[in-house]
């Protein structure tokens, strides 16, 4: 067992204990039956009945909790099967089981646990290089479940031989582990980085989308319905929303009168009456970056607006689609994500994205 993050808990007394599991196989009439193995910080454990450390102990050499199996056995795991144990291989004994249970009841408690104490007994060491003390580290090694030793300097490219090679080694091996040591002392006092505070998220709310005649665009005009003319394929669509409706149907003859709705809504209505094409959903986000490109290629004053959001997330609301929208968690922000992709674009190019005269954008069918 590596550390107790599997909390459960019991009541006595009024009192919540809190407590771990560990899956374990318990010996009874013959049969081996994987059951879960319950451990609390009081030091009781439940192995089918409250016990002491010190029964459970008892439980161990008794091979009530097993820890070793014999070939041709009957197992089973309540409600979902039973099998013959074949060829059975376990890393466990009952006194590594018993050490990793006294870990974890430290752990529960917010105490030193072996690894903990064998750390510190390092820093003593190397603080004041006597025999004497690197035999304490060396003995507080040795305390640590065998089967834990290998996480205890949470570096899983050199796993303990740093440890063994500082307490056990002598000559190039003693070297190496002195040089581990001392190069993580120095990065543990070099000053932390700073982490850059996250910026807040940009929310492209779904409301009236017009501003007043001399008004600054706003982040409003991050949204698809903004009026913000683009070209596709030779006709002018009074918005990426309309474009992308139009581009959407299977009929190209419905294109023009898509073009000239009254708005947003009223291009997503022709639309979704015309039928959409067969690929649609294959293609609607491509199709749809495309448009933001063209767009912002056409309306530079429209391009800051979105440089300005710096690397804000961009929370994009559409009701009619959970693609495109994040509508409170429950879409994917699609129509979001593509505005972030193409302010990457401007903000490497150094400006607005070079596309066909006009900010016009070519669609193939």
């Amino acid at each position: 067992m590596l550390r107790a993050t599997r909390i459960v808990h019991r009541t006595a007394d009024g009192v919540r204990i809190p407590g771990t599991w560990r899956h374990a196989f318990i010996r009874n009439g013959g049969r081996y039956h994987l059951t879960d193995l319950f451990i609390y910080a009081d030091g009781l454990i439940d192995c089918w009945e409250l016990v002491t450390l010190e029964e459970f102990a008892a439980k161990l050499r008794s091979q009530w909790v097993a820890t070793s199996f014999e070939e041709g056995a009957d197992a089973s795991a309540y409600g979902l099967v039973s099998w013959k144990l074949g060829a059975p291989q376990s890393w466990l004994t009952p006194e590594l089981l018993l050490a990793e249970v006294r870990d974890t009841i430290d752990q529960l408690n917010e105490r030193p646990d072996s690894t903990d104490r064998c750390l510190a007994a390092v820093d003593a060491y190397l603080a004041d290089r006597t025999e004497e003390k690197r035999a304490l580290a060396r003995a507080a090694y040795h305390a640590i479940p065998e089967s834990q030793r290998l996480y205890a300097l949470g570096d899983m490219d050199h796993r303990d031989e740093p440890l063994r090679a500082l307490l056990e080694g002598t000559g190039e091996e003693y070297a190496y582990g002195l040089a581990y040591f001392e190069e993580r002392a120095r990065e543990a006092d070099a000053p932390a980085e700073r982490e850059e505070p996250r910026p807040a998220a940009v929310q492209l709310y779904q409301s009236g989308v017009g501003v007043r005649e001399g008004e600054a665009p706003g982040k409003v005009a991050l949204r698809n319905d903004y009026p913000a003319p683009i070209e596709v394929d030779g006709v002018l669509y009074p918005s990426v929303a309309h474009a992308h409706c139009a581009l959407s149907v299977a009929d190209p003859a419905v294109r023009p009168a898509i073009a000239a709705a009254s708005g947003g809504y009223a291009a997503r209505t022709l639309a979704d009456e015309a039928g959409l094409r067969t690929d649609w959903t294959r293609v609607r986000a491509g199709v749809m970056a495309e448009l933001l490109r063209a767009k912002f290629a056409r309306h530079p004053d429209l391009a800051a607006v979105l440089l300005a959001t710096g690397d804000a997330s961009l929370i994009y609301d559409d009701m009619s689609s959970d693609f495109f929208g994040d509508n409170g968690g429950r879409g994917r922000n699609w129509a979001g994500r593509l505005l972030e992709l193409v302010r990457a674009e401007l903000c490497l190019q150094g400006q607005p994205r070079d596309a066909a005269p006009g900010g016009a954008a070519t669609m193939g069918e």
